[in-house]
């Protein structure tokens, strides 16, 4: 008896040098663009962003509006919302600072499900809520980061660059001259 064992070869095949062994002509074979192309395709990348959280299991993000500057922590628990160690309605007295606040809320469906506590400093009271809310909002992409696309679509993560223009010499105020004095 004799062994006959048979020696199994494979190929590997390029995609750009696919249509030239089936062809076996040069012309019919697909460019170099076309090549790189083909291979992109087959090594799509889904890209997924972790969740950024402390030890504590909260997510930090730093809001700012005109001249307040928000830092902000969440964490999961009953809504409840502190601005510099007093609840919101205390701080914010007027409804429509706490609306403002809450709207990144609401767009993500996530009303009532995060505690928040944050520091703001300088400015006014509507430059402080709009820090919030941008502070807010970052917290929830970097907790939550499939709340990103429907966060970014309410233009709720981009930062207002609005600020009040500063004030020039010869000038009463950045743009207002002094009264006009005949004599």
């Amino acid at each position: 008896m004799t062994d006959e064992t048979e020696v199994v070869t494979e190929e590997t095949v390029v995609p750009a040098e696919a249509n030239l062994v089936a062809t076996g002509s040069e012309e019919a074979a697909p460019s170099g663009l076309e090549a790189l192309g083909a291979l992109k395709e087959e090594q799509e990348v889904v890209l997924v962003r972790e969740p950024k959280l402390d030890a504590f299991g909260r997510a930090y993000a730093t809001g700012k509006r005109k001249n307040a500057i928000a830092r902000v922590w969440i964490k999961p628990g009953a809504g409840r919302i502190t601005v510099n160690g007093r609840e919101v309605e205390t701080y914010f007295a007027r409804p429509v600072l706490r609306m403002l606040i809450g709207q990144p809320f609401d767009v993500a469906e996530r009303v009532d499900s995060f505690d928040v506590v944050c520091t703001v400093t300088g400015g006014g009271l509507s430059g402080q809520a709009g820090a919030v809310r941008h502070g807010i909002s970052k917290a929830l992409t970097y907790f939550e980061p499939g709340l990103r696309t429907a966060l970014k679509k309410g233009g709720f993560l981009t930062r207002d660059p609005r600020v009040v223009e500063r004030k020039k010499y010869g000038r009463a105020k950045a743009r207002r001259s002094f009264q006009f004095s005949k004599r």
